[in-house]
């Protein structure tokens, strides 16, 4: 990935994306932005509490063609200090436990069902898979849409 300069300067826009595990659509955020808008997005992803990355949601991103298989969950801690334009909360508990990033950006919550949450009580691995190939795409839709998307 080239990286635009302008006057100088980097010129990509930074974002992190947080949810609680960061194993799942916190994961699939910075995977569609990687994937779809390399030229002008920096992604990131983290979680207040990570955990052990999904298989489901790896499955349904790999079923999208885009593999988060060699991604891994990371505390928010690592990014604190960090300089983003945008801190985007996808889950409430994230909302809640948003601490405050040093390096600044504008905080928004765009908040995503939680797949495994319904998954749980599917019957049928494809009824499990459906909650995460719908929030999945619901997810590249946000993503297809920066920044005006966190704007709204």
């Amino acid at each position: 990935m080239k990286i635009k300069k302008k006057n100088g300067y980097n010129s990509m826009k930074r974002i992190v994306y947080l949810c609680t595990g960061n194993s799942c659509r916190s994961q699939m955020a910075e995977a569609w932005t990687r994937h779809l808008q390399a030229d002008e997005w920096q992604a990131f992803s983290a979680g207040s509490a990570p955990s052990a990355m999904d298989p489901l949601a790896m499955e349904a991103m790999k079923m999208a063609g885009v593999d988060i298989s060699r991604q891994r969950p990371k505390p928010m801690g690592e990014f604190l200090e960090q300089n983003f334009d945008y801190i985007v909360t996808l889950c409430d508990n994230a909302r809640a436990a948003c601490p405050m990033f040093q390096g600044g950006g504008k905080k928004v919550h765009r908040g995503f069902d939680d797949p495994p949450a319904l998954a749980r009580f599917a019957k049928t691995h494809a009824g499990a898979m459906a909650h995460y190939l719908r929030v999945t795409d619901e997810i590249k839709e946000m993503v297809l849409g920066l920044p005006q998307s966190l704007e709204e």
